[in-house]
């Protein structure tokens, strides 16, 4: 997997609260774990786990926490790369005294290329990616023929992608990007009871936005 020039984020301003920072210097020596071109072995990581799921792009790590949480017996890898969510995602680990959650600062493509072995994870969570809804930047968008690959080669056969999103246009987009592919079988889902209403998603559907789910599953 060579190296994107095109990036489906933007590195926001790295302002952290003090807070953050806290958790941050107390906590991530226990929660987090560095970059690195070394292969991660999940059952040491998660020796307690049934299986692991890794998310991407956690934000504030709010509905992280609260699906680690209600699903103990899963190992959560959650992958962000902003600093303050993670500071903040830290904080929410040591509140809730979450067992089952490991943070990677870092860029998914990256992680997955250097540190996840092919066929060893039971889930990928994609929530709320960024819709990048002006046409120019539209090659921004995560969900794209070289993600679903990458997505796919990291996950065990039948095991599942889910994706939400509340942008309809980008909504659209994922069910045509994966009408390209051969990879995975599903499509759009009701919303599962345990991905659990954040903040963010409520602020959209009080905004009219209708939040749509996808269910794909390894071939």
């Amino acid at each position: 997997m060579e190296s994107r020039a095109v990036r489906s984020y933007k590195l926001r301003g790295r302002r952290i609260t003090e807070g953050q920072q806290e958790a941050w210097d107390r906590l991530w020596p226990i929660f987090g774990i560095e970059f690195s071109e070394k292969k991660i072995n999940l059952a040491e990581l998660f020796p307690d786990s049934k299986r692991v799921i890794m998310e991407i792009g956690f934000g504030m790590g709010e509905a992280t926490a609260q699906i680690a949480a209600a699903d103990p017996t899963t190992g959560y890898l959650a992958v962000e790369v902003h600093r303050p969510g993670i500071g903040k995602l830290l904080s929410r680990i040591e509140e809730g005294r979450l067992k089952n959650v490991r943070t990677i600062e870092g860029d998914a493509f990256e992680v997955f290329e250097h540190m996840i072995l092919d066929s060893s994870l039971d889930g990928v969570h994609l929530f709320f990616p960024d819709p990048w809804p002006k046409a120019r930047h539209f090659k921004r968008r995560i969900v794209n023929q070289e993600f679903i690959a990458a997505v796919a080669t990291k996950l065990k056969p039948g095991a599942f992608f889910h994706i939400a999103t509340d942008w309809q246009p980008y909504a659209e987009w994922i069910a045509e990007e994966f009408t390209k592919q051969t990879l995975f079988t599903g499509g759009e889902v009701e919303r599962p009871d345990w991905r659990p209403l954040t903040r963010f998603e409520d602020q959209g559907i009080n905004k009219e936005h209708p939040v749509s789910d996808f269910r794909f599953i390894k071939k």
